[in-house]
């Protein structure tokens, strides 16, 4: 279970760490351009606010098990992307992209088994 664990708070963390920053450092119309169409629902300024959420939130899954110490600060960042990942599955049914939203859920699920696993070791 403790491996499983590791492999999934890796992947999540990394995975919002290089999404948050692609997203962050890139402009509204290239992140659309990227096939993020969401973004067009979204000024500038939201756009940079969600991508900097998930890049802290990132940080905060893998950076304290890669300290050894820090177990709130994962559950912390784990339950921000859960929260980021409800925000995304309801916009993705709203522009009816279903696809989106179930690769969301996915991400949603890692995240609160990260949040709730994490808090056990």
């Amino acid at each position: 279970m403790v491996v499983t664990l590791w492999i999934v708070q890796g992947l999540l963390g990394l995975i919002f760490v290089i999404t948050g920053s692609f997203k962050f450092f890139q402009s509204k119309e290239k992140v659309i351009a990227s096939g993020g169409t969401w973004a067009e629902d979204f000024g500038a300024g939201i756009i940079k606010t969600i991508a900097g959420a998930e890049l802290i939130s990132g940080l905060l899954v893998i950076v304290p098990r890669l300290l050894g110490h820090g177990r709130y600060l994962t559950f912390t960042g784990a339950a921000c992307i859960a929260l980021i990942m409800t925000g995304a599955i309801y916009t993705h049914i709203r522009r009816k992209e279903f696809q989106h939203a179930i690769i969301n859920s996915v991400f949603l699920l890692m995240a609160l088994f990260v949040a709730y696993a994490g808090g056990l070791w």
